[in-house]
């Protein structure tokens, strides 16, 4: 049985890394960001830059101005991935963007209103599920074979090897979005908190009844940014004030966090300071779905045409080489499971690949909405 969960729980994740133990990028630091051109011209400057004045900001978004972007990794950044590299030129039209997380709230006035009923509250159809995983994977006991999502634990030892997830990630039957933790745990008195346990399908239908979408993943970057041109963090480039900035794991993980930040798990929004825009979370507490497929070579596949990208919708197919049955989505932010030593992703050009299907208790999302959605 044991063995059957591991396989099973990969399966969920569509063996996904969530964060995978990072290499320290060896090179030495290079520009700082004043240094760093962008190849625009005066033709490709014509973006959407200030809010109409006819359009107020809808309730709970702000305006997040439009403009150019180095999307991906920046170069004083060691702890940037291949993935994030090389940086790419972009253009951004302005749009509106929550300035929260999706909260307990929020999700909860969506599903009493229209009956929703989540990925991981729904049966488990197996040969549905087949089709992500090599050919010949055996199926998992029926008893496995039930609604639930996966669920974070902390080891009792260090563990050597943090490449292997299924160390604190735990398939766990009855977790979804009102019992993140499992079936035991309970969103009540929580409505302040993000919503997770949520899928990619989820947030959009999620999205699709308020009116809104899910950010692309150069619309995510330039609200992290927040105006500050080639910086790590969206506060700047100084890694000793995170645990004022951000939620993430402090200590020696998945072991010990020593909670200096004030949290161990999810923390409420508005916990910690927003960005220069008012957006909050935009570092650590829960990773947030975004538009875009995963794909790892998508930044040198763009960076091969020379061409500034304006609007960009990231890569036509999603790939990956450790999970080629998964249709992957971009995710950004990181979470409170983000250290140092394993996931450095609150940092802005950080990205994973989260399979469409997962439901974990540090996913959740926010929405956007650009001109067109508010004025046709």
């Amino acid at each position: 049985m044991q063995k059957l969960l591991k396989v099973f729980t990969g399966v969920i994740i569509g063996f996904c890394l969530l964060g995978c133990k990072q290499d320290a990028n060896k090179n030495p630091e290079g520009p700082k960001s004043e240094d760093i051109p962008y190849k625009t011209s005066e033709t490709d400057k014509n973006v959407l830059k200030e809010k109409p004045q006819n359009l107020s900001a809808p309730e709970g978004m702000v305006w997040i101005p439009g403009g150019e972007l180095k999307q991906g990794a920046v170069p004083q950044d060691k702890m940037a991935m291949q993935h994030e590299k090389p940086a790419i030129d972009v253009l951004v039209d302005g749009f509106f963007m929550d300035i929260t997380e999706v909260t307990n709230a929020q999700f909860k006035k969506f599903v009493a209103e229209t009956g929703y009923i989540t990925t991981a509250e729904r049966a488990i159809d197996w040969e549905e599920l087949k089709k992500q995983v090599p050919e010949g994977t055996e199926k998992p006991h029926d008893s496995v074979l039930q609604p639930g999502a996966l669920t974070f634990k902390k080891t009792k030892t260090s563990v050597p090897n943090l490449y292997d997830f299924s160390q604190w990630w735990h398939w766990t039957i009855g977790a979804d979005w009102r019992h993140p933790n499992g079936p035991d745990s309970s969103i009540e008195g929580k409505d302040d908190y993000p919503v997770v346990q949520i899928s990619f399908e989820d947030a959009l239908a999620y999205c699709e009844w308020a009116g809104r979408r899910l950010p692309t993943e150069a619309e995510w970057e330039l609200a992290a940014r927040a105006g500050k041109k080639g910086t790590t963090y969206f506060w700047g480039d100084d890694f000793s004030v995170l645990q004022e900035k951000a939620n993430t794991w402090e200590g020696e993980f998945p072991v010990t966090n020593t909670k200096t930040d004030g949290f161990e798990l999810r923390a409420p929004v508005k916990s910690y300071p927003p960005n220069d825009y008012g957006l909050y979370d935009m570092a650590g507490n829960v990773w947030e779905w975004t538009s875009d497929w995963y794909n790892t070579n998508y930044y040198k596949e763009v960076n091969t045409t020379g061409e500034v990208q304006k609007n960009p919708q990231g890569a036509t197919n999603p790939f990956t080489p450790n999970n080629p049955y998964a249709k992957e989505k971009v995710i950004k932010g990181g979470s409170f499971l983000c250290s140092a030593s394993y996931c450095a992703s609150y940092r802005v050009s950080a990205r994973m690949g989260s399979s469409m299907d997962s439901s974990l208790e540090h996913t959740g999302f926010r929405t956007v909405a650009s001109i067109d959605m508010l004025t046709n």
